[in-house]
């Protein structure tokens, strides 16, 4: 059972607690005196279970804290009291001291609430005592172990599928859906930081005409492989899509007019230069047409005027002759 653990307690409960969790196989497990501490190695090493002392000034506020955050709240958090003397004495009529601990454990977020004693007794019934606690404590911390790793599992699971839904499975470009979600967060960054932010809209000329005389099949491979020429020759602040057919957008972060039309060039002579191989028996001359816009203060938060004018500059470049580049503000 691999796990990771965090106690969270003062030197006698650390100690206790250590002693217990000898036996439990294949786990690590790391110690905090103060919430404070716990809190710079829970953001640091988001352990699995979290066992935390009752008694300690600020575990069951560092417990709720935990709870309230959406990216922790999945942590086993189980809070542990030192077991008294007598656990029936009664301060006044109708109050339980264990039941009331475990209530505002519970209330407080916690997954689970034990009784430990902190030292092992010599009498039988004492020993017999300690061993179950320790099954207890190690039945909880399994469960917790348990949970959390489906819960990691889960998330794993969302983010492929998330990736497969912003994915454009024939090139393996992020798609439009990915654009619509990254370009207005590249807007609000740019403005943020008052830096420039230009966009590229990519059309092959002519695709049609390869699909039509030798296939979609060797159509879908040029895309392919233009898609591949494109991630290899980009910079690193630049971020290709696949927006539909043979159209791409390019996002340009920190990059003015003048320098975007620079990349539009540099790509344009990239893909018109060389041929496509798409098989030993067939190499296709491509060339591409490209409209350049630079993000604007009236532009809206979405990008949907940017993405505009650089279309409109894509459907200059077409109608002026295709294989060349225009930008414009």
């Amino acid at each position: 059972m691999d796990g990771s653990i965090l106690v969270v307690g003062g030197n006698d409960f650390q100690a206790t607690i250590l002693d217990r969790l000898e036996t439990l196989p294949a786990c690590d497990v790391d110690v905090a005196s103060t919430p404070k501490e716990a809190q710079h190695l829970i953001q640091a090493q988001q352990p699995d279970v979290l066992i935390l002392q009752a008694s300690l000034v600020g575990n069951l506020d560092l417990c709720r804290q935990l709870k309230q955050q959406t990216s922790l709240a999945w942590i086993y958090c189980i809070l542990i009291a030192d077991q008294p003397e007598t656990q029936s004495e009664e301060i006044v009529p109708g109050w339980n001291w264990e039941l009331a601990c475990r209530t505002a454990a519970l209330e407080g977020g916690a997954d689970a609430f034990l009784l430990l004693a902190l030292q092992e007794l010599e009498d039988l019934q004492s020993k017999t005592g300690w061993k179950l606690q320790n099954h207890l404590l190690q039945t909880q911390i399994r469960t917790g172990i348990a949970r959390v790793q489906i819960y990691r599992n889960m998330m794993r699971t969302n983010d492929l599928l998330s990736a497969i839904a912003l994915s454009d499975p024939l090139t393996e470009l992020s798609n439009r859906r990915a654009l619509d979600w990254e370009l207005p967060r590249q807007i609000q960054n740019a403005r943020h930081r008052t830096t420039p932010l230009s966009l590229l809209v990519l059309d092959i000329d002519y695709f049609k005409s390869v699909n039509d005389t030798y296939g979609h099949l060797t159509g879908d491979r040029l895309l392919q492989l233009l898609s591949a020429r494109l991630r290899h020759n980009l910079r690193f602040q630049d971020t290709p899509f696949r927006y539909g057919g043979e159209e791409f957008v390019i996002v340009l972060s920190n990059t003015n007019l003048e320098e975007a039309e620079g990349v539009a060039h540099r790509l344009n002579n990239l893909i018109g230069k060389q041929p496509f191989a798409i098989d030993a028996n067939l190499a296709l001359p491509v060339t591409v047409s490209i409209g350049v816009a630079t993000l604007q203060p009236t532009d809206d938060a979405n990008g949907v005027s940017l993405i505009n004018r650089a279309d409109q500059n894509l459907l200059k470049a077409k109608t002026s002759g295709r294989n060349q580049v225009v930008a414009a503000e």
